[in-house]
């Protein structure tokens, strides 16, 4: 078995490698500071565009929480030559299509079109980058919008309100402790003033880096950005993130009491950032102890025990140190004593063991099948690419990840476990029914 696992590995390895190679990609720098990176891909006549804002949460304060993600909606809302509507109407008659996301720390937005249709996406986006209107009526509408997405998600998902919770929790300075949708009150409070000052800042083109694959050519793209979007001119770079979390030096609990049928629970523990060294052990490490039913604690937990109906765990790229968590939903009968004492057990034997050979490079085949199921289409390509440039720093480390994996040990897992998996490290909560 060990054996054809590790064919599978090299077989994907290499095939991976084949598919990626970082002189593929082709980058310039417009005068104003945005980055593009280009990646030609003539198989159809399709295009797609991402455009990744270095602004989320994390560049907030208590008082304008919730503006990256207004942003959002604002963005479809009309600017100087495309009034209010016309960018999905004007998208849509050219064929194309957009969709748009906000996290801890970025704001992407993305367009797929026909490559016919190129200059019309170039001409909206600079359009909207360089004039947004931040009109007062449409303001109001959209702020309406936004807080019955926040109610609604509240009340409708007891996960989302667990997460909220575990931030809120584990993170008491770091930025990340507020939610990217943001608070109630500080939805209802945002001033004219407080949008056009954000936009400004983090809306500019320095701010941003461009990521286009498809049916286009470099010079294409050269031409259209130099007449659409260098005119539009950079602005100062934003104050620098200081915040940051301090150790946590003690288990944390939180319950939260709401009527639901079945409780959730979480626990969360605090990891290093993107471009620290313990990331890919991490990463496998998540993937032997949570990905599939065939994992460590689905095993555990949902088919032996049956303890929970499910089981997750979350761990990503991110700008500051983050969380790693594991949450799921209790099952009827389970009490959350004996889920805790089983979990964590198998979180204890994990830190004592390790992993198996065989579970190891299972993870790194997998991870291997991740990188050319991203590659298959120009929407991962274009994802994948700007992805690792804005959170590593550099493109081409996407090209180093599939070896950055592949040496990766038993000891590299059970000393990152050890490390991070530690009691006084996490914060455990609950969203169970009410109690009268």
């Amino acid at each position: 078995m060990r054996i054809i696992l590790s064919i599978v590995f090299l077989f994907m390895l290499t095939g991976v490698r084949a598919q990626l190679s970082a002189d593929d990609v082709k980058t310039f720098t417009l005068r104003n500071g945005m980055k593009i990176l280009v990646l030609e891909d003539h198989s159809i006549p399709n295009a797609n565009m991402y455009i990744f804002y270095k602004v989320g949460s994390r560049n907030e304060h208590p008082g304008i929480t919730g503006l990256s993600h207004f942003f959002e909606h604002m963005m479809f809302n009309g600017s100087k030559k495309y009034g209010p509507k016309m960018f999905d109407q004007t998208m849509e008659k050219n064929g194309g299509a957009n969709n748009a996301y906000t996290s801890n720390d970025l704001t992407v937005y993305t367009n797929w079109f026909p490559s016919s249709a190129i200059e019309t996406i170039f001409d909206l986006e600079a359009d909207r980058i360089s004039s947004l209107t931040i009109d007062s009526k449409m303001v109001e509408s959209e702020r309406g919008v936004v807080l019955s997405e926040r109610s609604t998600g509240l009340e409708n998902s007891p996960f989302r309100l667990l997460m909220e919770n575990i931030f809120a929790t584990a993170f008491q300075e770091a930025p990340y402790h507020w939610p990217v949708i943001g608070y109630e009150e500080d939805i209802k409070n945002w001033t004219k003033e407080d949008l056009e000052m954000y936009f400004k800042t983090y809306y500019a083109p320095n701010n941003a880096v461009m990521v286009i694959s498809g049916d286009v050519t470099v010079d294409q793209v050269k031409k259209l950005a130099g007449k659409y979007l260098e005119p539009i001119p950079a602005q100062p770079a934003p104050k620098k993130i200081h915040l940051t979390e301090p150790p946590q030096t003690g288990e944390r609990r939180f319950v939260v009491q709401k009527n639901i049928p079945t409780p959730v629970m979480g626990v969360g523990y605090h990891v290093p950032d993107a471009r620290h060294g313990d990331y890919y052990a991490l990463d496998l490490m998540q993937n032997i102890m949570a990905s599939g039913n065939s994992s460590r604690l689905y095993s555990a937990l949902v088919d032996k025990k049956q303890l929970l109906t499910f089981v997750n765990m979350r761990f990503g790229l991110s700008f500051d140190p983050s969380l790693l968590m594991i949450y799921g939903q209790l099952t009827q009968e389970a009490d959350p004593k004996l889920l805790e004492e089983a979990l964590f057990a198998e979180l204890e034997k994990l830190t004592r063991e390790g992993v198996t050979a065989a579970e190891l490079e299972k993870a790194k085949n997998q991870k291997m099948m991740e990188f050319y199921s991203e590659f298959s289409n120009i929407n991962g390509k274009s994802n994948t690419i700007g992805t690792y440039e804005v959170y590593l720093g550099d493109y081409r480390k996407l090209y180093d990840a599939p070896k950055e994996y592949a040496k990766v040990t038993n000891e590299d897992i059970k000393r990152v476990a050890n490390q991070y998996l530690r009691k006084s490290n996490r914060t455990v909560g609950y969203v169970q029914s009410k109690v009268d």
